[in-house]
This record gives C-alpha cells, sequence and structure tokens, in this order.
C-alpha cells in the first residue's frame, strides 16, 4: 500500500513537536564545542586546565569537560589515599605528629573519594541538567572536596620539620588542589544556574515534616520508644498528641547515663549501636544522654546517618576534652566532638575543650556534616572553639565563647540568634571572632551570622578596650564572612576587621555587614579593604545599617574606595533559606529558624548615592578575573610581620603559606512592602552563657600553625 505523504509529513511533524522541547530542556546551554582555551579560562589555573584537560575530547563542550575533569579527580582521590595508606604502613619510623598528621589526610582522602563518587554517579546519570538542588547538593561536595586538601595541607605543613618526605606529598597535594579547583570551577560554569528561584525536592519523609518550621522542637515517638522517653525525661519537650506534621518523628531511642541506669554509659558506646546508613524513613535514632560530665573524644563517622543527640540541657549534660596543638594534637583531630554523619541533629549539650591557656589550638566541636544544626548548645574553649569545617550547618540559640578565631572553618554555615562571647584572653592579646577559611572563588561556602548578638563575656568585659576584639580576620584567600542584623556591643573595635598578614587576602576576601545594632554597628570608621563591601536591602537600594541612635548615625561617614553597591539579591543569599538551602531540610529537624530577614528594614538610606557602581554579577565575590596561581605562596607569615604586641611570634618552621543583651525577643515580622520576605519564625533571645571559669586565657594564634 503506497504511503500517504499528507500522513507522513504530519507524523514527522508530531514527532519533531514531542522531541524538540526535550531537547532544549535537556540543553540549556549550547552543546556545541567549546575551545578548551576559552573554558578553562572561565577556571582560577588557566594554564594548568588547558594541560591536564588536553587529553580530552577535542569536540568537546563544557559539560563534556566537566565530567572529564570530574573522572580524572577520582582517578586523583584513589591515588593520593593509597599514597597517604602507603605512608601509614610505616608509621613505626614516624614521630607521632606526623602520623596525626597522616591521618588527618586519610580520613579526609577517604571523605573525598565519597564524594567525588558520589558527584560522578549524579552526573554520569544525567546528560547536560540537574535540578537546581541537586546541582547545589554537587556543588557543595566539591567545595569540601577543596576544604578537606586544604586541611590536610595544613596538618602536614605543622610538621614539616619532622618529615623528611613532606615536600613529596605537598607537591601532590598542590596539583590536586588545582585539578579539583578546575572541576569545581567548570562544574559550576555548567550547571549550577544563575540567578534562578531554586524549587525545594522533597522526599516523602522530607515533605511528611515540613510543617514543623515555626513549631517547636518536638518530637513523634511509639510504644515502647515512647514509653522510655517518658520514663527517663522530665522535659515536656515530647507532644503525644496533634497534629504530627509539626512533630520530628523518631525510630528508636537508647540512653546515656553515668549512673549506670541508662543503655550505655559512654556515648560512643550508644553511637556504635545506632543504624548505619539510614536513609531517615523511620525518622531519627535518639541517643538520650542524661545530664553530667563526660569526658571523652566522640567521632560520629559518615555512615552513621539521621541521628539525634539529646541532653538535658547547657551546663547539665557536658561532653569534654582537652586535646590541642600544644600537646601535639593537630587542630582538626583535637575536637572534643567530631561528626561526619549528614542529617545530624543536637540539642541540649554543652561543648567543652579545656586544654588551658598555654596550649594554643583546642577544638570543642568540629563539624563536616551535611545538613546539620545545633539547637540550644554552648560551645566553650579558647582558641579554635567551633571548627565549622564543610558542608551545610545551621545553629540556632547556641552560645559560642572563646578568644582568637573561635568561630571558624569553611562551611557554608549560619548562625541565627546565638550569643557569640569573646572571653578573657592572655594579656597583650586581642580577639578577632571569625576566620573564615574559603580558598577558592567557586566554593559556596561562608559564614553568615545573623540576628545574633555580640557582646563580652563578663570576665572579658573590664578589659575589652585594651585586649580589643574584632568581628573577624581572613584565614584564607577568599574569605567570606556575613554579619547581618546582629546587636554589635562596644567591645567591637571601630575598624570592624583585622587582616591576618599585612596585604594577605584583603583584595579576595568578602565581609559585609548588614542592619545591625547596638554601639558598634556604625561603619564611620571601617577599614577601607576592596573586599569590604556593603550591600543594600532588596528593593531599598543602598540601605546600609540600622539608622536609630547615636551609635548607628552615619553622619560623618567617609567614602571607601573599596564599597561596591551589589546588586539586590546579593544579601538575601545569605540567609538561611538561600545559603544553605534551609527551607529543604532544617524544618525537617524540628528547629525553629528564620529562612529570610528576621528584622524591619529602614525605607531610605541618606548615603545611598555615595557608592560604587554595581558589580558585574559574573565577578561574583573575588577582587578581580586574575589567574589563581598568582596568589599561591605570596604574603607568607614572617617573624616581622607578627604583630608582637597582640600575637606570639610562631617558631620559623610553622608558618603555612598562602555585654549587653538584645533589646528584646525577636518577634514575627511581615514586611507589607516586600512581599518577598515572609519567612521568619518566632525566635527568643539565647539564654545567657554560663558563667565562665574566671581567670582563664588562651595562648595566642602561632601564624599559620593549624
Amino acid at each position: 500500500m503506497p504511503k500517504n505523504p499528507l500522513h507522513s509529513q504530519f507524523t514527522t511533524l508530531s514527532i519533531l513537536i514531542i522531541i524538540l522541547p526535550l531537547i532544549a530542556f535537556s540543553q540549556p546551554n549550547s552543546p556545541n564545542p567549546t575551545p578548551l582555551s576559552t573554558i578553562c579560562k572561565s577556571t582560577p589555573y588557566p594554564s594548568f586546565c588547558n594541560t591536564v584537560l588536553s587529553d580530552s575530547n577535542s569536540s568537546a563542550n563544557i559539560y563534556d569537560y566537566g565530567r572529564f575533569s570530574i573522572h580524572k579527580s577520582l582517578s586523583s582521590a584513589r591515588n593520593f589515599l593509597s599514597l597517604i595508606q602507603k605512608y601509614l604502613q610505616e608509621s613505626k619510623t614516624l614521630t607521632v605528629p606526623v602520623v596525626r598528621a597522616l591521618q588527618d589526610c586519610e580520613f579526609l582522602a577517604q571523605c573525598n573519594l565519597d564524594y567525588l563518587t558520589s558527584s560522578s554517579q549524579i552526573l554520569d546519570r544525567n546528560s547536560q541538567t540537574l535540578p537546581d538542588l541537586e546541582a547545589d547538593d554537587v556543588q557543595t561536595l566539591l567545595s569540601a572536596i577543596l576544604t578537606n586538601i586544604e586541611t590536610c595541607t595544613d596538618s602536614l605543613q605543622s610538621t614539616a620539620s619532622a618529615w623528611s618526605v613532606t615536600d613529596n606529598v605537598l607537591t601532590r597535594l598542590y596539583n590536586d588542589t588545582r585539578l579539583y579547583s578546575v572541576s569545581l570551577a567548570l562544574f559550576t560554569q555548567g550547571w549550577v544556574s544563575k540567578g534562578k528561584t531554586k524549587r525545594p525536592v522533597f522526599t516523602g519523609f522530607e515533605r511528611k515534616r515540613l510543617k514543623s518550621v515555626d513549631g517547636r522542637f518536638n518530637l513523634r515517638m511509639h510504644g515502647k520508644t515512647l514509653e522510655i522517653y517518658r520514663n527517663v525525661s522530665h522535659r515536656r519537650m515530647l507532644q503525644s498528641g496533634g497534629d504530627s506534621n509539626n512533630q520530628v518523628q523518631v525510630s528508636n531511642i537508647v540512653i546515656v547515663s553515668k549512673d549506670g541506669t541508662g543503655n550505655f554509659s559512654t556515648i560512643n558506646d550508644a553511637v556504635r549501636a545506632a543504624p548505619t546508613n539510614a536513609n531517615g524513613t523511620n525518622g531519627y535514632f535518639l541517643i538520650y544522654i542524661k545530664g553530667g560530665v563526660y569526658e571523652e573524644y566522640v567521632s560520629i563517622a559518615s555512615n552513621k546517618k539521621y541521628l539525634m543527640m539529646l541532653g538535658d540541657g547547657i551546663n547539665q549534660t557536658i561532653i569534654t576534652g582537652n586535646h590541642s596543638v600544644g600537646d601535639g594534637w593537630t587542630t582538626f583531630n583535637s575536637a572534643t566532638f567530631a561528626v561526619v554523619a549528614p542529617n545530624f541533629i543536637a540539642a541540649d549539650i554543652t561543648f567543652r575543650n579545656t586544654a588551658g591557656p598555654a596550649k594554643s589550638q583546642a577544638v570543642a566541636v568540629r563539624n563536616g556534616a551535611d545538613l546539620s544544626a545545633f539547637y540550644y548548645c554552648s560551645f566553650e574553649a579558647y582558641q579554635d572553639t567551633l571548627y565549622a569545617h564543610s558542608l551545610r550547618q545551621f545553629y540556632r540559640d547556641c552560645t559560642i565563647s572563646g578568644t582568637v578565631d573561635f568561630v571558624f572553618g569553611n562551611a557554608a554555615a549560619v548562625l541565627q540568634s546565638c550569643n557569640i562571647l569573646p572571653r578573657l584572653p592572655l594579656p597583650g592579646q586581642f580577639n578577632p571572632i571569625t576566620a573564615q577559611g574559603r580558598t577558592d572563588p567557586n566554593q559556596n561556602t561562608g559564614t553568615s551570622v545573623h540576628g545574633c548578638n555580640i557582646t563580652a563575656d563578663p570576665d572579658y568585659f573590664p578589659i575589652r578596650h585594651t585586649n580589643k576584639a574584632y568581628l573577624g580576620r581572613p584565614w584564607k584567600e577568599f574569605s567570606r564572612t556575613i554579619i547581618l542584623e546582629s546587636f554589635l556591643d562596644d567591645l567591637i573595635q571601630p575598624q570592624g576587621w583585622l587582616p591576618w598578614n599585612e596585604t594577605f587576602a584583603l583584595d579576595t576576601l568578602f565581609y559585609t555587614e548588614f542592619n545591625n545594632r547596638g554601639p558598634a554597628a556604625s561603619k564611620a570608621g571601617r577599614v577601607t579593604w576592596a573586599g569590604v563591601k556593603e550591600l543594600p536591602h532588596p528593593r531599598r537600594p543602598g540601605h546600609v545599617g540600622w539608622g536609630q541612635g547615636a551609635a548607628a548615625s552615619k553622619a560623618g561617614r567617609v567614602t571607601w574606595a573599596g564599597v561596591k553597591e551589589l546588586p539586590a539579591s546579593r544579601i538575601r543569599r545569605f540567609t538561611a533559606d538561600k545559603f544553605i538551602d534551609g527551607k529543604r531540610w532544617v524544618p525537617v529537624q524540628g528547629v525553629p529558624y528564620a529562612g529570610g530577614f528576621m528584622l524591619p528594614v529602614p525605607a531610605k538610606d541618606a548615603n545611598a548615592g555615595a557608592y560604587s557602581p554595581v558589580v558585574p554579577e559574573e565577578d561574583k565575590d573575588i577582587g578581580g578575573s586574575k589567574d589563581k596561581s598568582e596568589y599561591i605562596g605570596r604574603n607568607k607569615p614572617s617573624a616581622s610581620s607578627v604583630p608582637t604586641t597582640s600575637i606570639a611570634a610562631a617558631p620559623e618552621s610553622s608558618y603555612v603559606a598562602a555585654a549587653s543583651p538584645l533589646p528584646s525577643p525577636y518577634t514575627n515580622y511581615n514586611n507589607n512592602n516586600n512581599n518577598e520576605d515572609t519567612t521568619v519564625a518566632a525566635a527568643s533571645t539565647p539564654a545567657s552563657s554560663p558563667a565562665l571559669q574566671s581567670g582563664k586565657t588562651e595562648s595566642a594564634r602561632f601564624f599559620g600553625l593549624w
């Protein structure tokens, strides 16, 4: 039977109508071949990129090059892990500090292998598109890979004089760093959407818990689990009735008690009893830690997912240790409490490191757990108290006290409604609060201090103008810290921020303050580095400060050559919903939070006209578009550059390159003139920090000795 030409044309047209939209969706950017040299210009290491990708398909596009680079990174990660394990087999011939540094590297290399395997699998099962949130997940993992390799480098460099083959390993680390940076840059360019609204994609378990965003921290249990909890807990945290969507589901519970009345007498034994690789379908595994002082070093591995720890309250349930750099530990493994398990929650617990004033860096908590939350916890130490190491983290209603750099790391971390308390330092020592460690312009990391209370600990208060306090200093090249809607008491110096070493990172860091209050909120005397930003409030161009009271007055404020007026979206992106995808996972954990802004904003800033032109979005947060290799090794700290009046000089071999309460509890605020800012949870002012032991001080940070 002869074919009907009209029918054939209609069939062909129908097929094209069906297929063409699919092609358009699967290829958001041009799939046409792109010269490698063009693609590599978008990376921090163009020359290295051209060399390392030269053996890939010459007719490739950004997606092919990105996938090839990540596969190459995965192979390199395997080889590096094998190299470290080889050296550890010879541990009998190595010093204890070297072995500890290698153990850090082994742990971090295994994490990198896991992260790259996950990233590679995600890309291999997709063509040229990823849902926005899945792309964020991969970007987060690739950012953490760079953080991990930097941490390994820091640990090894602190032992350089004690190990003859350190240079060989560091060379390998340097090359791997560049490869991972190229992979992150290509992925960010190819897969991460620019300026699109993210649509949360929830699992059934997550969708079921969504309504807890504004609820209390409630638990839902059944049967024996409920009976056990009622018998051991005197708190009214549990709600046995009402809307189950406002409760966090608990699958099982174990009790830790010092007096032997629980299932376990140590926290580590309880962690070992938790299921491995849980998917959260049945809820969280709850470890209830009865009041007492637990002298142990707790480590929660990555396979202990969906783990919840509840104590009897701050200063009631206490986990304490005293490891420190001064006693031969690395900063990374000095932590009293360390966690890398995704979806971890802790509440009503005090974490301490009591190493003392002469022991240098000593971490209370090291957090490398993605989608983790700490609620009503306290973190107490001196130097390096809270190590927000990597991945996405949320802290709510917590108290953090310390001296030098006591909130540091390279996570995407939001600290919300927390008390941040600089405490008594050594004589002549200053107190920089944050030391953010972002090393690459494509890392989606930073520290966002939102709605917090920054004030002096009682022991520090009398000398706060002698031993000065600052909002932070740049630990790494692309350090990024945001202070917004917070109360800044008069302990913060007018300069606001402190250099790390001479001009290091001053043109590449990203520091900004937004809508803060209190005696130190005025920015009239702030530093004039190129990396310090003033960002306008969305739909209120040019807004800078709170604008109430003499301390917040902008009268006489200087015009800063380096300050830029950036796009309106740039401040909102550091709130919980935007910066850490908070709407997607924080409600699941039952922790109260504000997804957007928390306070009303003045309608107009009189100084708006003084700002420089808007910076193009493609410039992101870096102070230029130079090849990052130009920065490598520059501005190494030296003995002559150490401020001798504030920080003790380091050994030559130790350096590494490159209060008043809030006026009232926050209340719900819905600005009718800004319909985008409607997600505001009721938040209470954090409880006052427990009285810290008087007379305790902390040793100065050795420049670069980590």
